[in-house]
């Protein structure tokens, strides 16, 4: 069995994002309105997230853009006081994503408790912000450290806007990778954010790794998702939950509810 079902309690669960709103130090941080703003509109959305029946929520800075491959301290301190506001409101398995910066992410699951991670943790990108590496021999050995033996790490195996200059097909990249680091899962992605996954590539690679979760980042609607969840093993959901689909817009209840409706269904016949 999967640790997906035993976390979430579901086969193929649905991991939301909750996209919080720009923090302090980013360039769109609305300073007259503060980290109160941040925290009551982030609890705005988990609460409909939950209502709605997703399994699980990710927390992320999607908003602090451009992103930071070494964010500063500021970021993960912001995202840390508003998920200790909202620990009284949280009834399911949540994580969180650092965007860009592994180390960040861990350390903020050390701090908050976090039972689950995504991040870009290994690999050599270019792409807008220039090109980065990621050292995931650092990364495990940080993990260690701070005795976070039972957190599962997500990563990106193939991020979206940045191309790999590895070379390889992603199947062989996935296998090495499990080889070396043995993560918890693989998400894979579309070449550009709110694209749709190739079905063909998420069967390949999970054909590749059946021991490994593997997890569909992006692109999910109502009337693909059974298809999706068909390939794979669970799905990370962020701005179709989001009213009028609209990527800087906040959780919309009925939205989540329409789209659980069918995840429900598709778990029903398994």
């Amino acid at each position: 069995m999967l640790w997906t079902k035993t976390m979430f309690g579901v086969k193929k669960p649905i991991l939301s994002m909750l996209h919080l709103d720009p923090l302090p130090g980013d360039p769109m941080y609305r300073h007259g309105d503060g980290m109160k703003r941040v925290v009551e509109l982030a609890r705005k959305d988990l609460l409909a997230l939950q209502e709605g029946g997703v399994a699980g929520i990710l927390f992320s800075n999607e908003f602090s853009l451009p992103y930071q491959r070494h964010m500063d301290f500021v970021i993960p301190a912001a995202m840390a006081r508003v998920i200790g506001e909202l620990m009284p409101d949280l009834r399911v398995p949540y994580g969180v994503d650092c965007i860009s910066d592994g180390l960040a992410s861990i350390g903020l699951a050390a701090a908050v408790d976090a039972k689950f991670i995504r991040d870009t943790f290994c690999g050599v990108y270019v792409g807008d912000g220039g090109l980065y590496n990621n050292d995931f021999s650092m990364l495990m050995r940080r993990k260690a450290a701070l005795h976070l033996d039972d957190l599962k790490m997500l990563y990106f195996i193939n991020p979206e806007s940045d191309r790999n200059l590895d070379t390889r097909p992603l199947q062989e990249i996935s296998k090495s990778v499990i080889f070396k680091a043995s993560p918890a899962g693989l998400c894979i992605s579309a070449s550009a954010a709110g694209q749709e996954v190739d079905d063909r590539l998420m069967r390949s690679v999970k054909t590749a790794v059946p021991e490994v979760a593997v997890l569909c980042n992006m692109g999910c609607r109502v009337d693909n998702i059974a298809a999706k969840l068909s390939c794979l093993d669970a799905a990370v959901v962020g701005t179709t939950f989001k009213e009028n689909g609209g990527f800087h817009r906040h959780v919309g209840l009925e939205r989540v509810r329409s789209f659980m409706d069918a995840v429900k269904a598709y778990q029903k016949a398994l």
